[in-house]
């Protein structure tokens, strides 16, 4: 499934010689655009799911793909949050 309301990922896509970097504030753009609570990991997926096969060597790819190994990776808890339960 495409999360992509906006056509933010889809027009990163579309753009001759964009960068990496103008990739990453497309995608924090999308991002900020997701409702508290979501499952970002399982939209990315579905972005990555959808674009990625056809552009493998795109940069909005790899940020994609930055991006899902980024929001898998376990969160350390440090402070006051490590130790005192939630």
């Amino acid at each position: 499934m495409v999360d992509d309301p906006r056509g933010l990922i889809l027009e990163s896509y579309r753009i001759e010689g964009i960068t990496e970097g103008q990739c990453r504030s497309i995608f924090l753009d999308w991002a900020l655009g997701i409702q508290l609570g979501e499952d970002m990991v399982a939209k990315i997926q579905g972005l990555l799911d959808h674009y990625g096969p056809g552009n493998p060597d795109h940069p909005m790819t790899a940020v994609l793909r930055e991006g899902l190994a980024k929001g898998q990776d376990p969160k350390r808890r440090g402070g006051r949050s490590a130790r005192v339960p939630s």
